[in-house]
Parts: structure tokens; sequence; C-alpha cells
């Protein structure tokens, strides 16, 4: 087994291509190790010392390390453990657990506007920050101001406000005039 890795805009986390599904669809983010325990692969690559973070995309894992550790340390292992959990069969995701779509539910009188929103983040956003190894995700929307999670690579990414202001506002506000600005949600 071959795995390809690519540096990301988050100089703190890798994108690793294991050359094979990692999920069927959606993403799975894991922010820290107790988050892990729907996924043995997750599991298994917070077990390699400084790992602090773990997102899996259709065909990536993208991992973030410990501020302070040198990639030179962290990378083998990481390896090491995606190439133990594909040849050993193991699921990525445990039992009933699936992965997320993405999005979150919205409610109320706004819901045209959320879909062209979701619409625009399907089409526009997501499939060049998955490139990056991460992932944006609607998370709410109120009175113009558009609530967005950011996933992998985005997050902690010091050049993701840059994205957030100028490409994605930016992009909301050209085709929807009710958006007047986006902000960054922790979840």
């Amino acid at each position: 087994m071959f795995i390809q890795t690519e540096s990301t805009p988050n100089p703190a986390t890798l994108k690793f291509l294991p050359g094979q599904t990692v999920l069927d669809a959606g993403t799975a983010d894991f922010p820290t190790a107790e988050a892990s325990d729907k996924s043995p692969l997750a599991a298994r690559i917070f077990g390699v010392t400084d790992v602090t973070g773990v997102f899996f995309g259709t065909d990536f894992v993208t991992v973030t390390k410990a501020e302070g550790t040198d990639w030179d340390h962290v990378k083998p292992g990481v390896l090491g453990a995606i190439m133990e959990h594909f040849q050993s069969g193991q699921p990525v995701m445990a039992g009933d657990a699936a992965a997320a779509s993405g999005h979150a539910a919205h409610e109320g009188e706004d819901g045209e506007i959320v879909d062209q929103i979701k619409d625009l983040l399907d089409t526009r956003v997501r499939p060049a920050v998955a490139q990056d190894g991460g992932d944006i995700t609607f998370h709410g929307f109120d009175r113009g101001v558009v609530y967005l999670h950011m996933q992998g690579a985005c997050a902690g990414c010091p050049s993701s406000t840059l994205t957030l202001k100028m490409g994605i506002e930016n992009l909301l506000r050209h085709y929807i005039p009710e958006v007047t600005e986006v902000r960054p949600v922790a979840v």
C-alpha cells in the first residue's frame, strides 16, 4: 500500500491519501482523541504521539499535529497507523456510526435563502477546501449573517479568516443579496 501525503495551507496539518475510499460519503471530524471512539482508524491515528486532530473525507485523511512538534517525528507514525488499519480489514467507522452530511438543519422563514447558501457551499466552496484537506459546512443564518463551521485543515489555519472574508463572504454576497457577513463558529 502506497500512501501519498500533501501539504495543506495549514502548516500544522498534512493530508494523507491512502489510494482507496476512506468514507463512502460525507465527512467525519475528530477534533480530540476523546471524539475518536466512533472510528477505529481515528483512534489508531490518535495513538501516535502529538496528533491533535483527525478528519476524514471520501478519499483522504487529514491529520493535525501539536504546535512545536516537527512533522518528521509524527509523519512516520501516522503513515504506519493508516497502513495498519487498512490492512487489518477493520471498518473506518465503528458499528452504526456514520459520516456527517455536513450542513446543519435550518428551520424558519429564511429556508429559500439557506438552500441557496448550502447549494453554493456544496458546488463552489466545499470541493475547493477538500483539495486542501478540510471542509466548511453551514451552521446557521441569522439577520444576514452566515455562520460556518470549519473542519480538518481549515480549522485553525492561518489563512482561514482570509478565505472566509475575501472568498466565501464575497461569493455569497454576490449571489445572495440577503447575505451581509460570514462568521466562523466553533462547535
